[in-house]
């Protein structure tokens, strides 16, 4: 069997495990693994910026934080309600087929900055290239005990994998290596379980997570027992009621689906309010500006960046999950609207696209995309597509779409070339430094669609609430006092136009 004695680096400075992982692969395939890919940022470049505003939300998102030890003896009753959890220990797993390495790499790279987000940390891991995934243990019976060493070796409470498990390949693997197994989609529906505050976000997780659970319950002893027939039966029913009865496991199912349905309508509910409010921005003629992209690309830094918004940023995956709409001027003051939508993630889960679909409405009811690409990323190709494949998901495909290739500090001129060349009409912006934003703002104004209506008018002096209409909702081209009232020509919407009409010359 394959030595599993982890390396020890030469020097004091500690080895990361996703590079112990890589390397451990590569000294095995002797294939060169594509180095350098970080799923979150370096902390050195990773800091606040001034941009960034109060953010609120940070106390509270800190207030129930992982440590690696927690204590048991507490001093005084009331510590209990401000413990923290204990971090996870974590070993990875994957497996990738001949000509896949760098997406390998990534997606394990990936995995490693899920697990961090979701409380836990990374001991080692297990990268096994093989033509298909094992029907039986995912990694094959070989790879399986090698895993269970490795696990016991470290100390390790969980092993997550790369993928998204059948039922009978988590239970196999966990009769092998004798801990918890859970899977890719199980991190990302726990990270977005801890992020969500609103009461659609929460509705729309446990959805997801519900729809998840379901085709895996498990049972055993009292689970599996049936409910009394007969006379010793509820209520003593009597004759024509004895049978097998129902499986406990049965019942939990029912209630699962019962609570689905419920969790559904409540979602419904909550579309007339969204609805109301898009409407009437519509009726209004505010145009909206979508941002969306790959998470942690710097879509919420980006918002406070041009609004102030003061959004809570995080070097963190789904730091922020619910839609968040701030108002915003052109600089000819016609008025738009930039919403922060949740980001993405290759394999994202279908429960949650699903879940999720009312917020992404936001994207699809959008004027204007401007989709965010983290520049420093090492394979933006792939965050470009994965964000593409979801906006055409939403119906989205024809909206006009603005690249910006965010954390531009972080890019050298090399790198800044080829994304140019990925991207010829790219913007390049950093969130931290200020640079590309002025830049940024003058493509959104060019590219945000025209009032429909272009009329000519001469308002009345008593009419002032007419004017500042059209200030606010929109363009003028040109404007005049005369003995009669404000001349004007400018472009409104229908709405306003209507109400324009009785003074039109």
């Amino acid at each position: 069997m394959t030595d599993t004695t982890t390396p020890q680096s030469t020097d004091e400075t500690p080895v990361d495990p996703v590079d112990r992982v890589l390397a451990r692969a590569d000294a095995r395939s002797g294939v060169s693994v594509f180095g350098g890919a970080q799923a979150l940022q370096d902390a050195a470049t990773a800091g606040r910026g001034d941009s960034d505003g109060d953010q609120w939300d940070r106390e509270e998102r800190a207030a129930l934080r992982r440590v690696p030890g927690l204590s048991t003896e507490l001093e005084d009753v009331t510590e209990v309600e401000y413990r923290q959890l204990r971090l996870e220990n974590v070993v990875l797993v994957g497996v990738h087929s001949q000509g896949e390495t760098e997406d390998a790499e990534n997606s394990l790279r990936e995995l490693s900055a899920l697990a961090e987000t979701a409380g836990a940390v990374v001991l080692d891991g297990v990268l096994q290239r093989r033509p298909h995934p094992d029907p039986a243990t995912y990694v094959g019976r070989g790879k399986a005990e090698e895993l269970r060493d490795i696990v016991a070796a470290v100390g390790a409470d969980t092993v997550i994998a790369d993928t998204e498990l059948a039922p009978s390949q988590r239970r196999a693997l966990e009769d092998v290596v004798k801990v918890k197994v859970i899977d890719r989609t199980t991190v990302i529906l726990d990270i977005f379980s801890q992020h969500a505050k609103s009461r659609e976000g929460k509705a729309q997780v446990e959805l997801a997570q519900l729809e998840y659970l379901l085709p895996r319950l498990r049972g055993w002893g009292d689970s599996m027992s049936r409910q009394a027939g007969g006379q010793v039966g509820a209520g003593g029913a009597g004759m024509g009621s004895r049978g097998p009865g129902e499986t406990k496991i049965e019942l939990d199912r029912r209630r699962i689906r019962t609570k689905m349905a419920l969790l559904r309508r409540q979602i419904r509910d909550f579309a007339p309010a969204r609805d109301a409010k898009r409407a009437e921005r519509k009726r209004n003629t505010i145009p909206s500006v979508a941002i969306a992209g790959y998470t942690n690309a710097g879509k919420s830094s980006l918002l406070n960046r041009l609004t102030s918004a003061g959004v809570l940023v995080e070097n963190a995956l789904f730091a922020t999950l619910d839609a968040t709409v701030r108002r915003s001027e052109t600089t000819d003051g016609r008025v738009y609207t930039l919403t922060d939508t949740v980001g993405f993630v290759r394999n994202l889960p279908h429960q949650l696209v699903e879940a999720f679909r009312s917020t992404l409405e936001e994207v699809g009811g959008a004027d204007v995309i401007v989709h965010v690409v983290d520049g420093s990323h090492p394979d933006p190709a792939a965050q470009l597509a994965t964000v593409r494949d979801v906006i055409g998901d939403v119906g989205a495909r024809d909206i006009p779409e603005i690249i910006v290739f965010n954390k531009a500090d972080l890019v050298d001129a090399d790198t800044r070339l080829v994304l140019r060349g990925l991207e010829p009409k790219a913007v390049f912006a950093s969130s931290r430094t200020g640079e590309g934003i002025d830049e940024l703002r003058a493509l959104i104004e060019a590219t945000l669609p025209l009032p429909a209506v272009e009329i000519h008018a001469l308002v009345p002096y008593d009419r002032g609430d007419l004017v500042s209409a059209i200030h606010e909702q929109g363009m003028i081209l040109s404007q005049a006092h005369e003995e009669g009232g404000t001349a004007i020509h400018a472009r409104v919407g229908e709405h306003l136009a209507a109400r324009l009409a009785p003074f039109g010359r």
